[in-house]
């Protein structure tokens, strides 16, 4: 790591919106127990404004957290990046100094988070959405060992794009409109990336819970989305454990510059992280 990195203890998380972002108090608990006089924010950023806004930091600056819809946009910035931001075409951690290092921390974030809720033996997906965090989605559920996915997006163009995404990492995916309340084959689990804003019928809410098994929503606010409502008969597991997992990850990039060194304590760290933030419905507010 470089000197000017070194000293630098400015850290945030960009996105739009940001103001129901739990990662100041995720990060901010994390640094506290590492002794590390480190200021993390947060601050809204849009797409229009992500090159300006990067362009604008000085040497102070430490690293970026980014959430949608700027992890295209950070992508297009790093200088360098790491195998799984390379793979997904994401970017979710920036690494600022000499170089804008580019890091995709949602991949192993989530992988842990279903690891976690006892979802490691399924075989079979169901996943909402067609953005970033579905491509990384698609790579951790490659890595838990699932064979098959079924794909939901709003627009057809979106799916066949996620579809051949999915077909080149090793997966077979087919693919279904996300409105359509018609019969699909059951699934071992179910990961959702849609806003926790987002709505769909009724009908449709249900017949995705019906053949859906466990549900993992990436979204945590509001808290219960509509989706999560839906999900009567099987567990529903939320986005603060992704959110927990994939930040550690990023305090192991802004400290040592690598997604794999272990941070002193961890186990602790992770407490102390875990504590530091409500249980979903506690308070109206996604990373």
């Amino acid at each position: 790591m470089s000197s000017d990195v070194a000293a630098a203890s400015r850290l945030a998380v960009w996105g739009d919106p940001i103001d129901h972002s739990r990662s100041p108090e995720l990060h901010d608990a994390a640094y506290r127990l590492l002794g590390l006089d480190w200021r993390y924010d947060r601050r809204q950023v849009d797409e229009a404004g992500f090159d300006a806004a990067l362009d604008g930091l000085d040497g102070t600056w430490r690293g970026l957290s980014l959430t949608m819809p700027l992890k295209e946009c950070a992508y297009a910035r790093a200088t360098t990046l790491d195998d799984d931001a390379r793979l997904t075409g994401a970017v979710n951690t920036l690494l600022l100094g000499g170089e804008i290092r580019g890091f995709n921390t949602d991949v192993g974030g989530l992988a842990s988070a279903l690891l976690a809720g006892g979802l490691g033996s399924a075989r079979t997906a169901r996943v909402l959405g067609g953005g970033a965090t579905a491509r990384s989605a698609l790579v951790s559920l490659l890595r838990l060992g699932i064979d098959a996915v079924e794909l939901r997006t709003r627009r057809p163009e979106q799916a066949a794009e996620l579809a051949g995404f999915a077909e080149r990492i090793g997966l077979q995916a087919t693919t279904a409109e996300l409105g359509s309340a018609a019969a699909s084959p059951s699934v071992d689990v179910t990961v959702s990336t849609l806003p926790g804003t987002a709505e769909l019928p009724d009908a449709v809410t249900t017949a995705l819970a019906r053949q859906g098994g466990p549900l993992f929503s990436a979204a945590y606010a509001p808290w219960p989305t509509a989706l999560v409502r839906s999900w009567t008969d099987a567990p529903v597991l939320n986005g603060l454990e992704m959110l927990l997992h994939q930040a550690i990850r990023q305090i192991r990039i802004f400290l040592h510059g690598d997604p794999a060194h272990e941070l002193r304590d961890e186990a602790a760290v992770l407490a102390a992280m875990r504590a530091a933030i409500p249980a979903p419905g506690a308070e109206t507010t996604s990373r």
